[in-house]
């Protein structure tokens, strides 16, 4: 499908990006579900376009006005500060898949990153972009979620930083303000710290039904709600020593799937259990 017409600025550097924001009818935020005509009258980011621009064809959004800063340098890099890994949001994800850095230091980005579409897709795709987005049927935030990660937003007032419990708020919407834009992605090192990621889809290069990243006895769910979700119940079975199983059993505790045409809710619990049993398992047992 051709995309609606729209007006298109490259920005030249963050403060120019947040200038561009700031004299707009801007409505940075999400997608609410359901609704076709969210995002008209409105002014977004565009970082590598791989979940935006799909949507714009649907008309699932209709900005009036595309700020690029998928050129933006100085949102490329990765950094060890003490025991803390600092990764800008215009990292793609090619390149989290090649850091020595991820793979060592936060091995389950690393891992949630291999499952997400195809080369073309991995090479323009940014982990600000996943995060910003936040689909809740998306990799990188249940990782993120598992992680306790901290999302680093600029705007006017400066910087603030929200956790990743915090960060996603409901389908397609996160805490960052129509002013705002996310910079920044810290998450403590674990390279020590046992993980795993499993993930269920129709197709390999699909969104997933049901995803489970695991971080020593943290648990995090994606397919299972509006946002990424803590298994809360699951966790504090392990906390008080239980064994995988018994985690596992309660791993849609306190969940609320919804039915569509890739599955019913009841085979969403079905999935969140079996997934985390076996992400436990292949995460203690490496």
């Amino acid at each position: 499908m051709i995309l609606p017409t729209f007006e298109y600025t490259r920005a030249r550097s963050v403060e120019h990006a947040l200038d561009l924001l700031r004299g707009g009818d801007g409505r940075n935020g999400s997608l609410g579900e359901g609704h076709t005509d969210i995002g008209r009258d409105s002014t977004r980011l565009l970082a590598g376009g791989q979940s935006l621009l799909p949507m714009m064809k649907l008309r699932l959004a209709a900005p009036e006005a595309l700020i690029d800063i998928g050129d933006l340098r100085e949102l490329r890099y990765i950094r060890r500060e003490g025991d803390t890994i600092a990764i800008g949001a215009g990292m793609r994800y090619c390149d989290l898949l090649t850091s020595d850095v991820i793979r060592q230091s936060v091995p389950l980005i690393a891992r949630a990153t291999a499952h997400i579409g195809d080369a073309q897709v991995r090479y323009r795709g940014t982990i600000g972009g996943s995060l910003a987005h936040a689909d809740p049927a998306a990799d990188l935030p249940v990782a993120a979620l598992a992680l306790d990660a901290n999302i680093v937003i600029h705007g006017g007032n400066g910087e603030r930083v929200v956790a990743a419990a915090d960060f996603f708020v409901d389908y397609f919407s996160t805490a960052i303000g129509d002013d705002e834009m996310l910079t920044e992605v810290r998450i403590k090192t674990t390279g020590s710290e046992k993980c795993s990621f499993e993930r269920f889809s129709q197709r390999s290069n699909e969104w997933s039904i049901v995803a489970v990243a695991v971080a020593g006895t943290r648990i995090a769910l994606a397919g299972m709600g509006p946002t990424p979700l803590r298994a809360e119940a699951a966790q504090y079975v392990l906390e008080s020593g239980g064994d995988f199983a018994a985690a596992a059993e309660l791993a849609a505790h306190g969940t609320n799937p919804i039915g569509d045409g890739h599955a019913e809710p009841d085979y969403r619990r079905h999935l969140a259990r079996v997934l985390t049993r076996r992400a436990l398992e292949r995460a203690h047992h490496q």
